[in-house]
């Protein structure tokens, strides 16, 4: 029998490049992709183009059945869904999914998430590994369940966290790792060579709440290594910020690179320094140096090129 044949067929749910990098691996692969899920279009920017997802890019260029459901329970759509026949529906980086949809599939609904579960459960686990400060992450495939990232897992692959990765390019980092994951398990699932182990919680698990204004503030109270570790845990995307004031004007701007420097100092915390071309912030510890920041409705750029243009008075601090 030719091996293709033997590869389960499926159904592929996923919306970002993280997902669509996954999507063109399994088609490499050679597994049969009966349909794709996809967010629907949606108009962004100033001129409200319509934006179709990374992964509908992908499916529309490949000839694939799509589907961009706004209600996952919508019947019609369930209809759909099993007029595939797909032996195994595979989740990345896409919304929960109601009992109705995960349990159609013979051999379930498989989750690829960015994390070494049980920790890190939740809708940013890149970000949060970072501003945690954990030396190690890793990927893991499971079964889903009824509730967010509990169910039993299937495969893991664990890698390092460089003191230099931002989560730019961890991102990179564990989709080199999840996609061929995905593979693997579902090779081992089509032979029955996989027990799915079911997840133990201790109560001590980290978790990777979805980013809001309020979470990705920075904590100029906290050690100066946690605040650095918020800025590349929220590098590129979405950017830690804060609140200065400057000759009387408040503004919010972004940190987007930063290095710990700790040194006594005479200042105050919370200070803006500027020493040559370089903009601190000071600290009970020392100093954050500022390498790459973005003020309101300008470029992200280096510190540096900033003080070329921009003057902060001797009593500008960080409220």
């Amino acid at each position: 029998m030719n091996s293709e044949k033997r590869l389960p067929s499926l159904v592929f749910f996923g919306t970002p490049e993280f997902a669509r990098y996954c999507l063109e691996t399994l088609l490499e692969a050679g597994f049969p992709v009966q349909g794709v899920v996809t967010a629907p279009d949606r108009k962004a920017g100033r001129g409200k183009e319509v934006r179709v997802s990374a992964v509908k890019s992908l499916a529309t260029a490949k000839g694939l059945p799509l589907l961009q459901p706004t209600n996952l329970k919508d019947p019609e759509f369930i209809t759909e869904l099993q007029s595939l026949e797909a032996d195994v529906q595979i989740v990345v980086a896409f919304r929960m999914l109601p009992r109705v949809v995960w349990e159609l599939p013979e051999l379930g609904t498989i989750n690829l998430h960015a994390s070494l579960l049980p920790n890190f459960r939740g809708a940013a686990p890149i970000n949060w590994v970072l501003i945690e400060g954990e030396h190690k992450t890793g990927v893991t495939t499971f079964l889903i369940n009824e509730q967010i990232d509990t169910g039993a897992i299937l495969k893991q692959r664990e890698i390092e966290i460089a003191p230099t990765d931002d989560a730019g390019t961890l991102h990179d980092k564990l989709l080199r790792f999840g996609a061929p994951l995905i593979v693997e398990t579902l090779k081992d699932i089509s032979t029955n060579g996989l027990v799915p182990k079911e997840q133990q919680f201790t109560g001590m698990e980290k978790e990777a709440p979805k980013l809001t204004s309020e979470n990705t503030e920075l904590d100029w109270i906290a050690p100066l290594e946690h605040i650095a570790n918020q800025v590349r845990g929220l590098s590129p995307y979405p950017g830690a910020w804060s609140v200065f004031e400057n000759k009387g004007k408040q503004e919010r701007f972004k940190i987007f690179k930063a290095k710990v420097f700790c040194e006594k100092h005479k200042y105050p915390p919370k200070k803006i320094v500027i020493q040559g071309d370089q903009l601190l912030i000071t600290h009970a510890e020392g100093y954050l140096v500022c390498l790459e920041i973005q003020l309101p409705n300008k470029k992200r750029m280096p510190a540096k090129a900033l003080l070329n243009g921009y003057h902060f008075a001797a009593d500008a601090f960080i409220l």
